[in-house]
């Protein structure tokens, strides 16, 4: 069965202060998004579906795309390459950008940028992060097998394997019962502390502890097209609420899947992984990624060049 990888490339990297989405990683120059999509085509995925900044579309297709184009599925036939662009055009009419925005609009509406390109089940990703070889393998068999309409499913990580030493995080902190997601909550300024107790710093002045087994969204959801029509209704809702001089908010996956799940309107199958994290949200993190990918080419678990 056909299945779509979605990879969300337009962040702006205010925290890394740059493009992170092209920094070359692997020993070969890959760049992080491309161990994901190695992954997903040997799971059954045919397709990918890149969103992109107008600013980076170039650069993508030179360091990934071009090379993807050439690449074969499991079954033998030519991977599908598209681009979505995730500028403030794809806006509906009746909202106004404020003065002095320069973020995206969030998740959601990155996401809503490939529906003319979304046909069949699609699993959504962040270009910077890396989430193991099995993540892809399981939310496959997830996706063809999934209901057309009301259900959804992610793959869950430990809060533990998704802190970073460099800096803070922003991580959905999920409840989950027999394998259902509960709701998620979008916990911001996570830190991991040296005695290994990790915070949320947002909601206190000497934190919050939180529990180091939680398990959190790393923004790897599986849909079916069916969800396109409900978030543009969510995200034009979202819009309609915004302050004019609103130049900020962002309209936010794990807020809009918490908000159907209490509604009723959406039932989210986890997947629980124990795979550690690895991925760039400040630039001190490249050193490690590096030699965590370095790590898994000298393993076997890739070959010496991704894409030969």
């Amino acid at each position: 069965m056909k299945a779509t990888l979605v990879i969300m490339a337009a962040g702006i990297g205010s925290r890394f202060g740059g493009i992170k989405q092209i920094e070359k990683i692997g020993p070969a120059g890959e760049i992080l998004m491309e161990y994901s999509i190695y992954d997903a085509i040997r799971a059954g995925f045919s397709k990918v579906v890149y969103i992109v900044k107008p600013d980076i579309l170039e650069d993508v297709k030179l360091l990934s795309g071009d090379r993807i184009m050439h690449r074969k599925t499991a079954d033998g036939k030519p991977v599908e390459v598209e681009y979505a662009l995730q500028d403030y055009s794809s806006l509906p009419s009746f909202y106004v950008v404020p003065d002095g925005r320069t973020k995206p609009f969030g998740t959601v509406h990155a996401v809503l940028c490939t529906r003319n390109m979304i046909k069949e089940p699609f699993v959504v990703i962040n270009a910077d992060d890396y989430y193991g070889i099995d993540a892809y393998q399981s939310i496959y068999k997830q996706l063809i097998n999934m209901k057309p309409e009301g259900h959804a499913s992610m793959v869950g990580y430990r809060l533990k394997n998704t802190v970073s030493i460099n800096g803070t995080v922003t991580r959905g902190i999920c409840n989950q019962e027999n394998g259902r997601l509960k709701s998620v909550k979008e916990t911001y300024k996570i830190r991991l502390f040296p005695d290994g107790t990790i915070k949320d710093m947002a909601s206190a002045k000497n934190g919050i502890p939180l529990d180091s087994d939680s398990l959190v969204s790393m923004n790897i959801w599986g849909f079916t097209p069916w969800i396109l029509d409900v978030m543009e209704d969510y995200f034009n809702g979202f819009l309609a609420k915004l302050p004019p001089e609103d130049n900020k908010s962002e309209c936010l996956l794990p807020v809009m899947i918490d908000e159907m799940i209490r509604h009723g309107k959406l039932n989210v199958s986890v997947l629980d992984t124990q795979a550690k994290w690895c991925g760039i949200t400040y630039r001190e993190d490249i050193e490690a990624v590096k030699a965590e990918i370095k790590r898994l080419h000298d393993s076997g678990a890739y070959p010496p060049r991704l894409f030969a």
